[in-house]
């Protein structure tokens, strides 16, 4: 009805302002910056429920998982405002995504704000006129399948990080996490390892030569081919060997040969001696290339890293931003399809722009698996009936999100172009060779091949990226004019040796399909996989591959030795599908949690595996043998040799005592072979190196190894005793020193460190240079200031000094010392800044302050993604320090006859959320019943 108040709520303030412009003024839009309310930490409980069904989760596992939410500080004052707002309000339209998590979040908003007034759910997968017309025109209900769906992920990640990850920090190191989908994915890329450390390399040559039609041909292009063939054997390659280093037994029952270094640097001195070849065969096929699908979420991640060199977490801001602002559908899908309107684009300005030509004369359809209702029912794909073209949009995106969009274009664009079609020659040669030692001539083929595009079709718009493959020998030649019996002469044979390959890395881009391949996450997962395995440090990143580090081994050897359920692809991928299921409302949700928690008869459940873990050999899980007397050892400080040899000491008992070795920063694991870890040991100086004399103190100076890295110390004199609490002065080698190398004077240097300067003529202070936790800095009084480089220590003068302190300290309030300004932050009101701090980049408002993530460019940190790190942040709330121990208050007589569990829930601070119906009471009855019997059964 005209005229009456509709308050809309969406997640983000980008949203809120571009719906904004679609809608009338009888709508206000306001942003509830992500979920208002997320389950509590145990320790945030209120007091009567920590030692009662909560207290360990959170989640009343004994009740059919209710799980206790709470509104968090970060929140409180976002509630406020919007319960303020809606007092206003005839009408409450929730307008949050479409996906599981949209739901959820809007369900939180209803339970929380608990509206008097008609509620519509409105959804839309682009954020154009038309698309906002339609959804206000048809509003629905909150779906609760998608609600349940989304809660018990959240109850199965926690019931899963609760109960494995305190395990993690008993028997491997503390302060780790376990992930029930970040573990597969951490076990895939330590599984790559694992490959990468047992493959054996296998050597293997090939011959080449350039052959020549001659001057007088009618096409006398020259074109070099390979030897494939002797006699009726064909020649190995790569493809040919197994990870053991031996030929694969397919082939060797094929007949296959691999060319060893003598045979073929005789074949081409043969080769030399002015022998011809003539063309024995001359073959043409056509081929036809079909354009890929539009893109999903795990595609446009895919290629986004392939092309754009984007990491799954950037690719997903720049989507988002792009979505939020109107200029791409939604992009959280696995559906490849396209609209009507959409298809018709595409069309239209493939014809423009390439040809009619280019179009075909039917629409193409793509279709692909669905997983559910979880997300959006088309692909990623410029918003609106008639696409920006990305040219138009120069100077309004940002450089990451012009570049995403124009990916995305070509994409779509492409994806209703006609095939492209050519022809493939290829060039058989012959060349009859006299080995030494043979009977008679040997029948030497080469090989060469040529494509030709004949009609380029949709390769004129966009063409697909391609991973890294083990033996990838792919040679587009191009090939003369040539017929059979033709001769040709042979120049410049070629003998040349190779070694296989191991399985490549994975990359983020194969990582993310390898995931989609085995069913494991969903399309709005992927990104936040690999930054979470990322972040946890048990994957670095080194160029594009994806390394894992040691402690990374003894997380997965343990889940796999005691968890091995938890980590198998196919039940964590069915569980997705359970998950899918519960979205559908084929699935009751604590149902499923009830027997993946308690345990069926095909599995034994979490609990049952947790409460009977037995003994866990915590040395042998942190344990992994290199060679005979050598072990890689995760310890405390980090991953180090064992070394048993004639350099061990020999204890009291007889027994020989290990030595530590330190490995060097950057050695990937596969890197770690016998050899080299021989070569660490040996390397290791048996006895710290003697520098020499301190010229002032006469005490002795030795270089050392430390589980820290190298550093120099001064000695005591021999039965001197230091005084209590008094330690030997010490100072660590620069980056750039070497404990076999240090010299006297620079060891007196370090150790005599900090340096004076020189005194500042204005506030008469001393100023000092040395070395911090956090790297080399300046230091006047107490104001500080960070050095360039640790080299700065020593050469840096008092004139350089006093420039220094003349610059803007990190994190003074001004504005020249920001990198980026942005406007005010939704929640505190106050205008967001990025800056460069000592522990990286960062956002701040001046109240709260977030990292920016590693692998994210600084340059292409845009408001909305501030504003979203931030908002990360307060979710977290502030570090938690230690209260000092408190007497306990007498226990005082109980006032109220309400159960503990009861008058909690009725706080305004958290709420346990009742059953939704008569029908879910029910059955929560049912499967207590249940899992009494399944109880009475294990025990």
């Amino acid at each position: 009805m005209k005229g009456e108040k509709k308050l809309v709520i969406v997640e983000s303030p980008t949203k809120a302002r571009t719906i904004s412009g679609y809608l009338g003024d009888d709508y206000e839009v306001i942003a509830s910056v992500g979920h208002i309310r997320d389950l509590a930490e145990p320790s945030e409980l209120p007091a009567e429920l920590k030692k009662g069904p909560f207290g360990k989760f959170a989640v009343d596992v004994e009740n059919d998982f209710t799980p206790y939410y709470v509104v968090g500080d970060n929140k409180k004052k976002t509630v406020s405002e919007l319960k303020r707002a809606l007092k206003g309000a005839d009408e409450l339209w929730l307008a949050t995504d479409e996906d599981r998590e949209g739901e959820a979040i809007a369900w939180h908003l209803l339970e929380v704000l608990k509206p008097k007034v008609p509620v519509r759910r409105m959804v839309f997968h682009e954020i154009t006129k038309d698309a906002i017309e339609e959804a206000k025109a048809n509003t629905r209900d909150i779906d609760l399948s998608l609600v349940d769906a989304q809660e018990t992920r959240r109850i199965l990640d926690r019931l899963y990080g609760y109960d494995i990850s305190p395990v993690l920090w008993r028997k491997v190191a503390p302060k780790l996490s376990a992930g029930r989908v970040q573990s597969a994915a951490t076990r895939l890329v330590v599984d790559r390892e694992r490959e990468r450390l047992a493959f054996t390399t296998a050597e293997y040559w090939d011959l080449s030569a350039i052959f020549s039609p001659g001057a007088d041909a009618d096409d006398p292009t020259d074109f070099r081919a390979k030897l494939v063939r002797l006699g009726a054997q064909r020649l190995a390659t790569g493809g040919d060997f197994g990870d053991d280093g031996a030929l694969k037994a397919k082939s060797s029952s094929a007949g296959v040969i691999p060319l060893e270094r003598d045979r073929a640097e005789r074949l081409a001195e043969l080769l030399r001696d002015g022998l011809r070849a003539a063309v024995s065969s001359v073959e043409t096929k056509p081929h036809t290339r079909r354009p890929a699908a539009p893109f999903t979420t795990s595609t446009l991640q895919q290629e986004a890293s392939r092309k754009l060199r984007y990491t799954s977490r950037q690719t997903m801001s720049f989507a988002q931003s792009l979505y939020e602002n109107g200029h791409i559908t939604y992009m959280r899908t696995d559906s490849p399809s396209l609209s009507k309107q959409a298809v018709q684009a595409a069309r239209s300005q493939a014809s423009e722009l390439y040809g009619s030509q280019t179009v075909p004369d039917k629409p193409r359809v793509y279709t692909g698996k669905s997983k559910g209702a979880q997300e959006a029912h088309e692909a990623i794909r410029p918003a609106g009936d008639v696409f920006q073209r990305p040219n138009a949009l120069k100077g309004k995106l940002t450089q990451g999100e012009h570049a995403l969009y124009e990916l995305i274009w070509k994409r779509t664009v492409a994806s209703q172009m006609a095939d492209a079609k050519g022809s493939t020659d290829t060039v058989t040669l012959a060349v009859d060779v006299q080995e030494a030692g043979a009977d008679a001539p040997t029948r030497a083929e080469f090989t060469a091949s040529g494509t030709v595009i004949t009609f380029p079709g949709f390769l004129l718009a966009y063409e697909e990226g391609r991973d890294e493959k083990r033996g990838d020998t792919d040679q587009n030649v191009a090939l003369p004019q040539l017929s059979e019996g033709q001769s040709l002469g042979v120049i410049e044979p070629e003998a040349k040796g190779h070694e296989t390959s191991p399985p490549p890395r994975y990359t983020e881009a194969s990582l993310t399909k390898r995931l989609e391949d085995l069913g494991v996450g969903r399309p709005s997962t992927y990104a936040a996989i690999i930054s979470t395995i990322m972040d946890r440090g048990y994957v670095t990143k080194k160029g594009q591959a994806l390394v894992p580090s040691w402690i990374a081994f003894s997380v997965v050897r343990l889940l796999e030795d005691h968890f091995s359920e938890l980590v198998d692809y196919d039940f964590t991928a069915s569980m997705e599908n359970d998950l899918d299921r519960i979205a559908a409302g084929d699935a009751d949700r604590g149902t499923w949690l009830g027997e993946f928690y308690f345990g069926t008869d095909a599995h034994p459940g979490l609990r049952g595996v947790v409460d009977n873990l037995g003994e866990i050999d915590a040395r042998a899980i942190n344990t992994i043998k290199i060679d005979d007397g050598i072990s890689l050892r995760i310890g405390k400080y980090g991953p180090f040799l064992e070394v048993f040899d004639e350099k061990s000491e020999v204890t009291e008992g007889g027994e020989l005592k290990p030595r530590s070795v330190n490995i060097p920063d950057g050695l990937a694991p596969d890197e770690l072979t016998a050899a080299k870890a021989r070569e660490l040991a040996a390397a290791e100086p048996a006895e710290d190196r003697v520098v020499g004399l301190h010229p002032q103190t006469g005490k002795r100076i030795v270089a050392k190894n430390g589980r820290f890295g190298p550093f120099v110390t001064e000695l005591p004199d021999e039965g001197e005793e230091l005084p209590k609490g008094q330690k030997p002065r010490t100072a660590s080698l620069f980056k750039s020193m070497d404990p076999a190398t240090v010299d006297l004077d620079t060891a007196v240097a370090l150790i005599d460190l900090p340096r004076v300067v020189g005194v500042d003529p204005e506030s008469e202070t001393e100023i000092t240079a040395q070395n911090g936790r956090y790297g080399p800095y300046l230091k006047k009084g107490t104001d500080t200031r960070t050095l360039p480089s640790e080299d700065a220590i020593f050469s840096i003068d008092l004139a350089g000094a006093q420039e220094l302190f003349a610059q803007p300290k990190y994190g003074a309030k001004r504005a020249s010392s920001a990198l980026k300004e942005f406007d005010a932050d939704p929640a505190s009101g106050k205008p967001i800044k990025l800056r460069d701090g000592r522990f990286g980049p960062y956002v701040t408002d001046g109240e709260t302050n977030a990292t920016i993530p590693r692998g994210e460019n600084v340059d292409d940190v845009t408001f909305d993604r501030a504003v979203e790190l931030l908002a990360i942040k307060r979710a977290k709330g502030p570090a938690k320090k230690k209260a000092p121990a408190k007497k306990k208050a007498p226990a005082k007589k109980a006032t109220t006859t309400k159960s503990p569990a009861k008058s909690a829930a009725q706080k305004s601070s958290g709420t346990v959320d009742p059953a939704r119906s008569a029908a879910a009471k029910k059955a929560a009855a049912t499967r207590a019943a249940n899992r009494a019997a399944a109880e009475a059964a294990q025990s």
